[in-house]
């Protein structure tokens, strides 16, 4: 049995609109490998600290399944993904990151880390290199308890401790921005300018476009970020073309990587924007009861026959920026190629010799 369907139009919206401006081989930059039995029964963490709708989509995703999402999803493309953990907050780490070495060493994947803000800094940067990893992921929902989820600040899950060591080796560090402002928000844009200029080694990631799904979200950010020359951004699960836009004109193409944040791209959905809030349009009774999550609502029977894969969503939302800001084929293979590919190059060859 396939792990999803693969529909008539979901062949017909990839080879009419997508095939042809991928390039042959692509990096997938942000995507999470676990296994549902690394989940502590006994406590999920804060459930205000996470949105609720990407759990509906996949229960786990082995380094099998992942293969098998770009097998039916890219047919003639060579896919090579970054992987790391999906750990909630009473998970042991040690098993997300070992089978995230595992994986990586097996198939050829390029492996992250997932820290823990608790971790010293010597622990930390020796688990680093005995697995290899070529970067570093962590998480708001790891901050500690105490901390009320709007005022979360990026250093409380990823400490200045754990900061200078990922400076001191030039390793990359894959970073979900918190608060409810999101990538406009005044506490994000300082820490992420000081993170620049303070740790100028760290080869930093701001994952989704900073979280920015709406225009509302962006407000000032580009302007306040344009001392910034090396900061770059992933359009991870993200499928605002307005807000592409903006971003490949604020830093040009050689900034943006492409990612996806597998499993989720899995989702049937388009997304919509209401009152600068987004919302997936998905058909109906597939994700079971939706009715209490505001970024979840239900379509028609005859309008979810053309609801594609999220990840196509994405996909079509990038080449319709990348049409409007003027893009070369030579650009968006670089995004979704060869930035990547020269980023984690560096990091195996100055930490591992490779």
């Amino acid at each position: 049995m396939a792990l999803f369907e693969v529909k008539p139009y979901d062949r017909q919206f990839y080879a009419e609109n997508l095939r042809d401006f991928l390039p042959p081989q692509i990096i997938d930059i942000h995507t999470h490998v676990w296994l549902d039995s690394f989940h502590n029964p006994e406590g999920g963490g804060r459930g205000d600290r996470v949105v609720l709708w990407p759990s509906l989509v996949a229960k786990d995703n082995s380094a099998e399944d992942l293969i098998e999402t770009y097998r039916l999803m890219f047919p003639d493309k060579k896919v090579t993904p970054t992987v790391f953990g999906n750990p909630q907050p009473h998970d042991d780490l040690r098993l997300a990151n070992r089978y995230v070495a595992e994986s990586a060493g097996k198939y050829g994947f390029y492996p992250f880390y997932f820290s823990h803000p608790s971790e010293p800094a010597e622990p930390f940067e020796q688990s680093v290199l005995a697995g290899k990893f070529l970067g570093v992921k962590s998480y708001l929902n790891l901050a500690p308890d105490y901390i009320p989820q709007g005022e979360i600040r990026i250093y409380d899950f990823f400490p200045p401790h754990q900061l200078e060591v990922i400076n001191r080796h030039g390793w990359l560090m894959m970073l979900h921005i918190p608060r409810d402002g999101r990538l406009r928000d005044r506490v994000n844009l300082a820490q992420m300018v000081e993170i620049e200029e303070k740790y100028p080694n760290i080869k930093l990631i701001i994952a989704h476009v900073g979280r920015a799904y709406a225009e509302e979200d962006v407000g000032d950010a580009f302007e306040v970020l344009s001392g910034c020359k090396k900061m770059l951004f992933d359009i991870t699960a993200n499928a605002n073309a307005q807000v592409f836009e903006q971003l490949l004109r604020a830093v040009g193409p050689d900034r943006v990587l492409f990612g996806s944040d597998m499993p989720i791209l899995r989702l049937r959905a388009r997304r919509i924007v209401e009152n600068g809030k987004y919302v997936n349009l998905v058909p109906p009774g597939l994700y079971g009861d939706v009715s209490t999550d505001s970024h979840m609502r239900e379509v028609s029977p005859a309008e979810a026959e053309k609801i594609t894969f999220f990840m196509y969503e994405e996909i079509y939302a990038f080449k319709k920026a990348a049409e409007a800001a003027g893009l070369t084929p030579a650009e968006v293979e670089k995004v979704f190629y060869g930035n990547a590919k020269r980023l984690l190059d560096a990091v195996k060859h100055e930490t591992y010799g490779e």
